[in-house]
């Protein structure tokens, strides 16, 4: 596997980035809980035509995509600590959001 292999996935001729591959799997497994739940909050709220509902699902959806590292600064250009960091401070605004809804 060449190291672009490593960083890049190519779907469709689109080549997106792939998820940090240092950071701990319950961590991702928790970031792409909240991408997921984001990811069906905007549909719902498309539907719905509520556009704060909207911005506040593509927030948990941005948020968590930082986290994986899909966003924001490449992984392979920082430190891990500063990776897991970022991964756990995401992490933690996700879930003050969940506390927030409750």
């Amino acid at each position: 596997m060449s190291v672009d292999d490593e960083r890049w996935l190519v779907v469709n001729g689109r080549r997106w980035r792939r998820t940090d591959p240092e950071l701990a799997e319950e961590t991702v497994r928790a970031l792409t809980s909240h991408l997921g739940r984001g990811r069906s909050g905007v549909r719902a709220a498309k539907s719905a035509g509520d556009d704060d509902a909207v911005a506040l699902a593509r927030r948990r959806v941005g948020l968590a995509k930082h986290g994986l590292g899909e966003r924001g600064d490449p992984w392979w250009e920082i430190t891990l600590a500063d990776r897991r960091r970022r991964a756990e401070d995401a992490l933690a605004e996700l879930d003050a959001l969940d506390d927030a809804a409750d």
